[in-house]
Order: C-alpha cells, then sequence, then structure tokens
C-alpha cells in the first residue's frame, strides 16, 4: 500500500456530492485535514444545488460543482485539470468511485464498498458500525493515519443571510418572544411528522411556557404542512416566506429552539449551534440524530416497525401519530434547562 508523504500535499479535494445534511455532517473532517496537512488548499466538489451548503465556509477553500446527470469522465478530466494531490471520496458510490479513479490524484481514499474498491489506493472499512454517521467520515481519516483532534461539524451564515433574517424578526416578533423554530420537512414522506401532531406538539409547550411563539420554516414541497400549522396554530406563530438554504439558515440562526425532522435544516441548526430536537420514525437517531452536545431526539422506541427504513410508511405512521406530546415536552424541558435558555413555566 502506498504511504503518504504529507509535505508533499498542496492540494485535497472532498467529494460529497449531494444530501445537504450529508454535506454538513462531512466537514467533521475539515478541523482535522487543516491541523495535518497545514499547506494544503481543501476543496470540495458537490453538485450544484448543495453548493449553499458549504458557501462562507473559511476552512474550504473552493466549491466545484457538477449536475445530477453529469458524465463521470467529463468531471474527472474537470478534476485532473486542478492536478489534486490527495482525494477523499466521502461518498463512494459507483459513480463518484470513478470520477475519483479517473482524477488524476496520486492519493485517492474511500470506503472498502463492493466493486468499488478498485478507486482508491487507501481503504476505510465498508461497515458503518453503531457510531453517528458524522464520526463514519473519520474512518477515511484513519485510513491514512490522520490524527482526529476534532469532532466539530460546521456550517457558516452568511452577513447577508443574517441580516436579512434579523430584519424578518425585528418585523415579526417583540423583544419578549422566546422563539421556537420548528422544520416540518423532510425528504421521505415517511420522515414528515403529521402536522396535526406538530399543532399538539407546540400547543403543548405554549401551554407550558411563557412567551413562546413559533416561527414556522419551510421549503419547496413544505407549504401544504406549513400552512395547516399556521393556521391552527393562529397569532402564536409566524409563517416564514419561503426561503432557499442560505435565506433558512439565517432565520435558524435567529431561533432560540429549533424542533425538525430528520432533515438537512435539522443538521444545519445543530452545526450552528442551536439547541436541536429531533423528530425521528424511519432513521436510526443514534446514527443520524442532531450532531450537538446541546441538542436531542425523539422516537417512539418501543414501536414494532420503528427504524423501518422506508420512503412510504406501510402501516398508519405510528411512529408520530402515537409520538407521546408529553414525552416531547419533557424533552424540551431538558433543552431548556440544560443550555441555560431564558424562558420559565406558567
Amino acid at each position: 500500500m502506498a504511504v503518504i508523504n504529507k509535505d508533499e500535499i498542496k492540494k485535497i479535494l472532498c467529494i460529497k456530492p449531494r444530501g445537504i445534511g450529508d454535506i454538513v455532517l462531512s466537514t467533521i473532517i475539515l478541523d482535522n485535514l487543516s491541523a495535518y496537512f497545514p499547506s494544503a488548499k481543501i476543496d470540495y466538489l458537490v453538485e450544484s444545488f448543495a453548493k449553499e451548503s458549504l458557501e462562507n465556509n473559511p476552512l474550504v477553500n473552493k466549491i466545484l460543482t457538477m449536475e445530477d446527470k453529469e458524465f463521470s469522465l467529463k468531471t474527472a478530466s474537470r478534476l485532473r485539470k486542478e492536478k489534486y494531490d490527495l482525494i477523499f471520496d466521502l461518498w463512494s458510490n459507483p459513480r463518484s468511485a470513478q470520477i475519483t479513479f479517473f482524477s488524476g490524484a496520486k492519493y485517492r481514499v474511500g470506503y472498502a464498498y463492493r466493486g468499488r474498491k478498485y478507486a482508491y489506493n487507501f481503504l476505510a472499512p465498508s461497515s458503518r458500525g453503531d457510531h453517528h454517521s458524522a464520526e463514519h467520515n473519520l474512518e477515511l481519516l484513519k485510513a491514512i493515519d490522520t490524527p482526529v483532534i476534532s469532532k466539530k461539524i460546521h456550517y457558516y451564515v452568511s452577513e447577508k443571510s443574517d441580516e436579512a433574517a434579523k430584519s424578518f424578526i425585528k418585523e415579526n416578533f417583540s423583544e419578549e418572544d422566546f422563539i421556537i423554530g420548528i422544520i416540518p420537512s423532510g425528504g421521505w414522506a415517511s420522515k414528515r411528522c403529521d402536522a396535526s401532531i406538530w399543532v399538539n406538539i407546540c400547543e403543548s409547550i405554549f401551554t407550558s411556557y411563557k412567551k413562546i411563539k413559533y416561527l414556522i420554516l419551510w421549503g419547496p414541497g413544505d407549504e401544504k404542512d406549513a400552512g395547516f400549522i399556521k393556521e391552527h396554530l393562529g397569532k402564536k406563530s409566524v409563517l416564514a416566506p419561503q426561503t432557499d438554504v442560505s435565506s433558512l439558515s439565517g432565520l435558524i440562526n435567529n431561533c432560540k429552539i429549533i424542533i425538525a425532522n430528520d432533515s438537512g435544516p435539522m443538521h444545519i441548526s445543530a452545526a450552528l449551534g442551536i439547541p436541536t430536537l429531533g423528530l425521528f420514525g424511519p432513521t436510526n437517531p443514534k446514527m443520524h440524530g442532531p450532531y450537538s452536545l446541546k441538542s436531542d431526539y425523539i422516537s417512539k422506541e418501543d414501536l414494532f416497525c420503528i427504524i423501518c427504513n422506508l420512503q412510504q410508511c406501510r402501516y398508519k405512521h405510528e411512529c408520530f401519530v402515537d409520538l407521546p406530546v408529553e414525552s416531547v415536552l419533557s424533552k424540551i424541558g431538558s433543552l431548556i434547562s440544560k443550555n441555560n435558555l431564558p424562558v420559565t413555566k406558567k
């Protein structure tokens, strides 16, 4: 197996094409790479729609983009011109393996998945184990004996987005309001907590604590649920305008707590250091929950079909429909307590 001469590493590329949350979690490697290869510039390759997830990150030198249907060899040809010394394929699917193999990079690191080992000269274990998916990225660093000195994930809000968010908050909330952001988004239908349950959760918190007001955050595909929640919460809530990733992150950054389904925005919230409660059903919260000591998750762990990993529920969505609201309220109380948040009970 090849041995890396760290002094010759001047350009590093991290490949993580898609999944806003997955890309945010992959930034766990950045502090470690910067420390071990202090003279190297670190770039990222992502699909165009995901570029915003890395913009404003001071640890990333340049963001390269590709399209979903772009021919792999065309992408690899562009990478050859960049003359990367070291590539981390954080995705390691058949397409990214091919791109990595033809990139021209001397050192190529990826997971030992079947049919893809050919692409790499440094291999991380194919087994995911029982660690959080953020920490699975660290296996690639271990494959080249890079010390893990940090487990911090990174997301940065632009000054423009933060100023716009502060202006929106000032126009729609009072200084006394304790703002809880709720995010009913979810990439799968099965990940989305039912809108009626969201209303029950919000009403329970509202009746338990003083000065609560909700900010309903949403994006494309969330219109129906967001509208239903706003209609039923009325003046207890403010419906945000439709947002892109950048403006959404600005609004998240101005909330006291975020409650979210398993989604990219949930991971953005955790990376920003906002106390975040993840609502989980079909996915495993121990592997995909908000990666932050300030945060927590809730799941109906006694349900026979919990963590089914199915995009469509085969039953009646019991993981959310039967989720005890009092358990959610207890989790919120714990978040308030451990983060010393300025809100009092009624």
